[in-house]
């Protein structure tokens, strides 16, 4: 629900102008650390990489950013230092960034390795495939994805480590997966529509029976 009327006024930025003024100006090896093709270091990372946001958008500028997850060295596939692709795996079919794909290209992606707090950032204009020689390579458990999202790099670069040290999101002692919001079965009962009941939702997302769909 909407949170409570506040009659504090605001001052909202409108101007690149006005944002600089408030933020200041990159350093110089901020402003030039984009470049437009990988390096080894790059392709090390994305085959060290077993999981990435990818952000997309309507034509309208409607956005979505979408987690992709597969064992680190099968997320994704270089096919050249300007080209990358993701496999697309069984999921809930909403398809809602391959919808955006469609409509407008531009993509960015940010991948992730576990405990380490940079990721690399990948920008570029996707393009949805069926299939390709390649997809082969990117068989999982003897499945092949459904399709790939074909990635033409246009720009990336290393993001520091700020937000991470800042959240502590890998600090094992700030965690608290339930503690302070229900777990997946209550609020699944809460906001979807499904028919189950708690104790039937708790069985079916286990891991060990939930994990049984991820490639089939």
């Amino acid at each position: 629900m909407p949170g409570p009327a506040t009659t504090e006024i605001t001052t909202e930025i409108t101007t690149v102008e006005e944002l600089v003024a408030l933020l200041g100006e990159p350093n110089q090896r901020a402003r030039d650390k984009s470049r437009p093709a990988l390096l080894p270091v790059d392709r090390d990372w994305l085959a060290a990489s077993p999981f990435c946001v990818m952000a997309t958008s309507d034509a309208d500028g409607r956005c979505d950013a979408s987690p992709k997850g597969d064992p680190a060295g099968q997320l994704v596939h270089v096919l050249d230092d300007t080209t990358i692709a993701l496999a697309e795996r069984p999921g809930n079919r909403r398809a809602d960034g391959y919808r955006n794909i469609l409509a407008n290209p531009h993509v960015g992606l940010n991948f992730l390795i576990p405990g380490r707090g940079d990721t690399l950032r990948v920008n570029g204009r996707a393009r949805l495939v069926s299939d390709a020689p390649w997809f082969d390579q990117l068989v999982v458990k003897g499945h092949r994805p459904l399709l790939a999202v074909v990635v033409d790099v246009e720009d990336l670069f290393f993001h520091c480590a700020k937000a991470f040290l800042r959240s502590q999101l890998w600090q094992p002692e700030t965690w608290d997966p339930e503690g302070r919001v229900p777990r997946r079965a209550l609020i699944a009962k809460e906001v979807e529509a499904h028919g189950m009941d708690v104790a039937q939702l708790d069985d079916y997302y286990k891991p060990e029976n939930y994990g049984k769909s991820l490639y089939e």
